[in-house]
């Protein structure tokens, strides 16, 4: 048996630098990057001294918070029950606002490049503002409550969700599409019979890991008066009742982890059924 190795074996993931003016390149570009990290560290006062500095503070901290106080489950379940419930209309909503935008985003649905370059950067700037920005905008305009919270999820998710799905459908077989148009199919048909089965899929998918995130940030909206556990864990830290704290840390992390293993599962007999 040959155990020779093949001289193809190992391949580099860029260009191989030729001669030595490509090696002088190289090394500039690892000179450049390696200044852009110090900059980078400078610029955000990195300080592992100050850190280890602070671990006795750290470690204080924990040592109040354990054993956490278990007497306050039965008052976390219903701020629990509605932090899924704004993870899950957040979603919903999202999901709602951001399919008709994502076939204008398309570049592969129509010729309006126009609309598509303007719809592109209406995503981008919703996706840009954090949603603790719009809850607290919300917030102002209908009140204290877990509503503020959804409608920040919805509009936020609402750009990140118009991304994927718009990238999504640029990436399916062109091949079903230009069937429908010679057929003299509408846009409409294009769409539900040669664009969704096609992307379905991935959509789902990129919709039960915004699910995740939604859980995530639902808890830390509440820390602007959107209601759900991130209310009760920041009123137990501000009145110093960290082993109530650790309460809702544990109970939040729960959630987190059950949400991940069921989207897991989800996922996992979505894609055993797009092989079948």
């Amino acid at each position: 048996m040959n155990t020779a190795t093949p001289t193809n074996a190992y391949r580099w993931t860029a260009a191989r630098p030729e001669g030595p003016t490509g090696w002088l390149a190289y090394a500039a570009l690892a000179l450049a990057l390696g200044w852009l990290l110090q900059w980078s560290a400078e610029g955000s006062q990195m300080s592992w001294g100050e850190l280890a500095n602070g671990l006795p503070q750290i470690g204080d901290f924990l040592s109040r918070s354990f054993p956490p106080d278990w007497t306050i489950l039965s008052r976390l379940w219903k701020p629990a029950i509605e932090t899924i419930q704004i993870a899950v209309w957040g979603t919903l909503l999202s999901i709602v606002l951001a399919l008709p935008l994502s076939f204008i985003a398309a570049g592969n649905l129509h010729g309006w490049n126009g609309l598509r370059i303007a719809t592109r950067q209406f995503l981008n700037v919703i996706r840009s503002i954090n949603e603790l920005i719009l809850a607290l905008v919300f917030v102002s305009a209908v009140g204290l409550g877990p509503f503020p919270g959804v409608l920040a999820l919805a509009l936020h998710g609402m750009g990140m969700l118009g991304k994927f799905f718009a990238e999504s459908i640029e990436e399916i077989d062109a091949g079903p599409l230009e069937a429908l148009r010679s057929a003299g199919a509408s846009q409409l048909q294009i769409i539900v019979f040669g664009v969704v089965p096609q992307a379905i899929t991935a959509w789902i998918a990129v919709i039960l890991y915004r699910f995740e995130v939604n859980l995530r940030s639902a808890t830390v909206l509440g820390m602007v008066g959107a209601g759900g556990l991130g209310f009760e864990l920041v009123s137990s830290l501000k009145l110093f009742r960290y082993q109530e704290t650790a309460t809702c840390i544990i109970l939040i992390t729960a959630m987190v982890i059950l949400a991940d293993m069921l989207s897991n599962l989800l996922r996992q007999r979505i894609q055993r059924g797009s092989r079948h």
